[in-house]
């Protein structure tokens, strides 16, 4: 399952994330980081309908997103 991270410390709550998800999975916290910002957040029920893109961490400024993606299937694999 494809999912992704959000270092906490890092958000800055800028929210530019969720303008590029394209199942809009990421919403803001209502938790506060360390810096007094709402963090970004992907809520557990919603966490498999991840597909993996990497939008949302390519376009943070603070490179505050990691990505992991589930591994394809080769031809063959069952």
């Amino acid at each position: 399952m494809s999912r992704i991270a959000v270092q906490e410390d890092r958000c800055k709550g800028c929210m530019l994330c969720s303008t590029v998800c394209p199942v809009q999975i990421i919403v803001q916290s209502d938790r506060f980081n360390q810096s007094g910002y709402k963090v970004a957040e992907v809520p557990e029920a919603d966490m498999e309908k991840c597909t993996g893109c990497t939008s949302c961490a390519l376009i943070c400024p603070d490179l505050a997103i990691r990505v992991y993606r589930t591994p394809k299937k080769k031809k063959g694999d069952e």
